[in-house]
């Protein structure tokens, strides 16, 4: 018989619905029973991608023992981490304080007052491998509640305690950081970098999205041609391993070897939005066909495969299908050849198909061993074979859609979505395609149509339900989505919206005495504590987030106050930057920005080019190329009265002579207007970088 999670929305705990455990779903409910009850809360947290949630679901929660023991000893409650980030954060943060590890999915016992006492990740059923059983567990911690009460409680204050310092500590003085704060953290990145593979440290390996745009932008800032090894490597390795899906486009969460070979096979949104950005800016930055390649398969695989008609993008897709992990993209070597027929040698010697396989005796197809044979081809030679190999992935693609699909977790939340309409909203200037655009668009206007509740923001949707109050990285994500929203397309209500965010995020996030942000706002429920939100994890950190937003809106509209509280917030990160750079990847980008200097780019484009319907050839140069740390805005002569924030940008600002104009400026310092097409391309191809060919 079902329980309580069966009327849940989020599939996940959906997935836990038909367990024996008498489940209850986070709230009050659960915690009134375990004061009632005086019983210990056994608190699971994990997400319907997470390939051990899986394993420790089929192993213990359908289990009739374990589930026997858990109904007559503790109230048990299950949380999506990706409905209650919160939640899960805080209580991350106790069991890594516990053990010194975390991960999904994470065991943490509470008392009725949700105090963490004691707490892990996976647990078998029974003792294995030197790890304790989750029977034998669940006994020692019921023992412990009923014969060593005060013991028990005294260990909960003080991990609460300590939880609640260790998430308001920034780490030393908060110095205003310089270009010696990024300087150094290159050298520490540099330290830990794999140099044969790419990546940092040894495995699992885990794409930084935001450390490998920090070293994009070191290179072209400060010409570190250290930085711009350490990026293109990765990115190069990333690609053509078997993180890299080659048949169907996209990326798998991680990789659990030095080569990124083998992934855990669960594909994220938040994954391929954030890589397709950092290989569009390597595009940019280097016009290698290789990089764009890569952002239009991702971004390609994100619409056909993740987009919610109507707008959003869903959450994720399982590792596991059929009950195996992998199983939908792996691959025989005979199912290879006899799909390919006479294509398939050409297929096999490129991508590693092997008869014994080159995976678990299957395999997954990959590029390591022929990225760069492909490279060293003549252009004509690669193109003839990448044709080919083309057409083979395109007949793969259509056999593997022909297997049982991985489930798909069709939440919409608002951060990962944020990140999807900012990179599609880059990569459809950047690379002249309107579906892109169009695709933001719409999926952006679906955000802020539904999303909100009583003049306040949620953090989750799914099937016309709105889960949770949204936290920092969902209003800073949203906001900066919405300037680039606003850059692309030059509606002024975006501009708008984004500064709304802006002044909500200092209001209720902010913190008066040290200008950091803490995760959540002022009355967010059930929290032992407010963490601050300094660290990626893996996505990009709220308090970065919402650097980048002050920064970007405080260029844009000359607002000295927002640049101000950019920089005392980074000041606030400075320590992190040098001890632990691998954590904050995109306070390091925000920084980057900050030391070399914003630039701000005003078009005033003529009535003809305001009428077309496609942009003039120089604002296409101007998309195209790579230019360091920019904001920009457009302008026709119909748009003065579309909002107050747009008008400001352009109250003195408007073509000259009947001719597109440019009004650009270095910080607070403008230079002249430029007048003329001739005059505004010759300011792009000045400003922008360009990898010399003989270090792509």
């Amino acid at each position: 018989m079902p329980n309580r999670l069966i009327s849940s929305k989020s599939p996940y705990l959906r997935q836990h619905a038909e367990n024996p455990v008498d489940w209850y779903p986070w709230g009050e409910e659960a915690f009134r029973k375990a004061k009632e009850l005086d019983r210990p809360i056994f608190l699971s947290i994990g997400y319907s991608a997470c390939h051990w949630c899986h394993v420790m679901e089929r192993e213990s929660f359908n289990d009739p023992e374990v589930a026997d023991f858990l109904n007559r000893h503790f109230v048990s409650i299950k949380v999506d981490r990706e409905e209650h980030p919160a939640v899960d954060a805080q209580y991350m943060e106790a069991v890594q304080l516990l053990t010194g590890r975390g991960g999904w999915p994470l065991t943490v016992f509470l008392t009725p007052d949700l105090q963490p006492f004691y707490g892990g990740t996976y647990f078998p059923p029974r003792a294995r491998g030197g790890m304790p059983g989750f029977l034998d567990v669940l006994r020692a911690v019921v023992e412990a509640w009923q014969n060593r009460r005060e013991e028990v409680l005294g260990q909960a204050d003080k991990l609460t305690i300590l939880v609640s310092d260790v998430s308001g500590t920034l780490a030393g003085k908060a110095d205003r950081p310089d270009s010696s704060t990024a300087e150094l953290a290159e050298r520490a990145l540099a330290h830990g970098f794999d140099s044969r593979w790419g990546g940092f440290g040894a495995a699992p390996k885990f794409p930084h999205p935001s450390l490998l745009r920090f070293l994009l932008l070191r290179y072209a800032t400060t010409s570190s041609q250290v930085a711009l090894f350490m990026a293109l490597k990765t990115l190069d390795s990333m690609a053509a391993g078997g993180i890299h899906d080659h048949i169907g486009g996209g990326f798998h969460r991680y990789s659990t070897d030095a080569q990124w070979l083998v992934p855990h096979f669960e594909k994220m949104l938040y994954d391929n939005a954030l890589l397709a950005r950092a290989y569009l800016d390597a595009f940019r930055l280097t016009e290698r066909p290789l990089y764009e390649d890569v952002t239009r398969r991702t971004l390609d695989y994100l619409l056909r495969d993740m987009a919610r008609p109507g707008g959003g993008f869903y959450s994720s897709e399982d590792a596991d299908s059929e009950g195996e992990e992998g199983k939908f993209y792996l691959w025989d070597y005979q199912e290879i050849q006899e799909i390919l027929g006479n294509r398939a040698d050409l297929f096999v010697e490129y991508y590693d198909i092997r008869r014994q396989g080159n995976f678990e005796g299957r395999n997954i197809p990959n590029l390591i061993s022929s990225q760069d044979r492909l490279e060293q081809l003549t252009a004509q030679e690669r193109e003839s074979i990448e044709k080919e190999l083309a057409v083979c992935r395109q007949i793969l693609f259509q056999a593997r859609n022909r297997r049982v699909r991985p489930a798909r977790d069709e939440k919409i939340l608002l951060n990962w979505n944020a990140f999807a309409v900012d990179t599609l909203f880059w990569a459809g200037r950047a690379l002249g395609e309107s579906r892109y655009i169009e695709a933001a668009q719409e999926t952006l206007d679906f955000l802020l149509a539904t999303f909100w509740i009583n003049s306040q923001l949620c953090h989750s949707w799914c099937d016309g339900e709105l889960q949770g109050p949204a936290v920092l990285d969902d209003h800073a994500a949203l906001g900066v989505a919405l300037v680039s929203g606003y850059e692309t397309t030059a509606n002024p209500q975006y501009l708008e919206h984004a500064y709304r965010l802006v002044e909500y995020i200092l209001e209720q996030f902010r913190d008066p005495q040290s200008g950091a942000f803490f995760m959540t706002a002022q009355d967010h429920p059930h929290l032992l504590c407010r963490q601050l939100d300094y660290f990626d994890n893996p996505t990009p950190s709220g308090s970065a987030l919402t650097v980048e937003l002050l920064l970007r809106l405080g260029h844009l509209l000359g607002e000295t106050r927002f640049l101000e509280d950019a920089e005392q917030a980074l000041a606030g990160l400075s320590g992190w930057m040098q001890r632990a750079p691998m954590g904050v990847g995109h306070a390091l980008l925000c920084l980057q920005t900050l030391t070399s200097g914003w630039t701000s780019w005003v078009f005033c484009l003529p009535e003809t080019a305001e009428h077309s319907r496609e942009w003039p050839d120089f604002l296409r140069e101007y998309f195209r190329r790579y230019i360091p740390a920019c904001v920009t805005a457009m302008d026709g002569p119909d748009q003065h009265a579309a909002g107050p924030l747009h008008e400001r940008i352009f109250r003195d600002r408007k073509p000259i002579d009947g001719q597109a104009t440019l009004y650009l400026c270095h910080g607070s310092q403008c230079e002249p207007p430029l007048v003329g097409e001739t005059a505004i391309r010759d300011a792009i191809v000045s400003r922008s970088v360009l990898v010399p060919k003989a270090q792509r």
